[in-house]
């Protein structure tokens, strides 16, 4: 990590700070205000928290504010993970559970679905500003501008050992800041603030780097890569005002991976459908894609892949699919639609346009 640029981030974040001494001091008391919120949650109270106080604890999380409808987000949590009552109780073993944080963060994502890095670091930065940091694609973004390498790409990357290194270097990050004249009660989401107000803007002015192609091999933990994809695309319908819903049987013999819908008034549904290959046979989704066609609804099938599959899939597929009606998705392009759609409606949401309705 390149110390020298740490301390020049910390004097521009001063001067700024100086420059503009209430704006900064109201974002350092909104913070303290979400901690309070949420350690007002303890273990008891978790166990016992209703539906309704669920909306409220989760939708008050910074990772929520891409959501503008977030009770139909959090309704899908909930169904998902079978309910209020699990929820609470995974809550507790990953809060207040003394398991070293890598075996209580991995056993959270792999047994809850719906809740991922970003809200799960967040939760536990407010209950813990002095032990853990926030964990998510803007942190990743602002710790490879400071010379950290070895950090991941995919969100099935981000595990608990990664999440324990990434507390590690924030708690160093801390020291410098604090050794070159940052207040003495800054936190770790002190430092979380300062990384994304001084280094994301200087991130964004960069010319963007030349795209890596992935080629078959290269991905490590396939089947994982698979499933973080789908999620994604399920959000990014979410997000463009699709029913978008996963593993959704389209036709006979054709259970698909990703299921946008569209009601079209009173007269039906425009259906897309998505089919993720990370590996595995080619034929496989060929045909899979061909039996969803058989629906009359479905307006466009579309195959996510990397660059060199994708040219497989469209040799492999010729004389089988009519290729007026083959779209294909790079997967690196899909994690830059996530991404960029996410951020959009975070600044759009933060404007309040839309009053939550169970936020109060």
């Amino acid at each position: 990590m390149d110390n020298q640029l740490l301390v020049q981030v910390i004097k521009s974040y001063l001067k700024h700070r100086k420059e503009n001494p209430t704006v900064h001091a109201q974002e350092e008391e909104s913070r303290k205000e979400k901690s309070v919120f949420y350690q007002s949650f303890g273990k008891d109270r978790i166990l016992q928290m209703s539906v309704e106080e669920y909306y409220q604890y989760h939708g008050n999380l910074w990772s929520m504010l891409m959501w503008g409808n977030k009770q139909y987000a959090i309704d899908n949590i909930l169904k998902d993970n079978g309910g209020i009552e699990n929820i609470r109780h995974k809550l507790v073993e990953l809060i207040f559970s003394s398991e070293d944080i890598v075996i209580r963060w991995d056993r959270f994502l792999k047994e809850v679905k719906g809740i991922g890095p970003a809200a799960i670091s967040e939760l536990l930065s407010h209950y813990y500003p002095d032990k853990y940091a926030i964990f998510n694609g803007q942190t990743v973004k602002c710790l490879n501008y400071l010379g950290v390498e070895g950090l991941p790409k995919y969100n099935h990357q981000y595990t608990g050992m990664q999440y324990k290194r990434v507390c590690n270097l924030s708690q160093e990050i801390l020291k410098v800041f604090l050794a070159n004249g940052l207040n003495s009660e800054a936190d770790l989401l002190t430092v979380d603030y300062i990384l994304w107000d001084e280094i994301l803007p200087l991130i964004e002015q960069e010319p963007k780097p030349a795209k890596i192609v992935t080629r078959p091999g290269q991905v490590e933990n396939n089947q994982s890569l698979h499933d973080e994809i789908q999620v994604k695309l399920v959000e990014i319908g979410r997000l463009l005002g699709f029913t978008s819903r996963p593993e959704i049987q389209v036709a006979v013999g054709a259970v698909v991976d990703v299921v946008w819908e569209a009601q079209i008034g009173n007269m039906g549904k425009a259906i897309y459908v998505f089919e993720v290959q990370t590996k595995g046979s080619i034929d496989s989704l060929v045909l899979n894609l061909k039996k969803s066609q058989q629906n009359a609804a479905v307006q466009a099938i579309v195959a996510v892949s990397d660059e060199a599959q994708i040219e497989k899939i469209i040799k492999e597929s010729k004389g089988v699919i009519d290729h007026d009606t083959l779209k294909t998705w790079e997967l690196d392009e899909v994690n830059e639609v996530h991404d960029a759609l996410s951020r959009a409606h975070e600044s759009i949401n933060k404007l309040g346009l839309v009053p939550d309705s169970f936020l109060g």
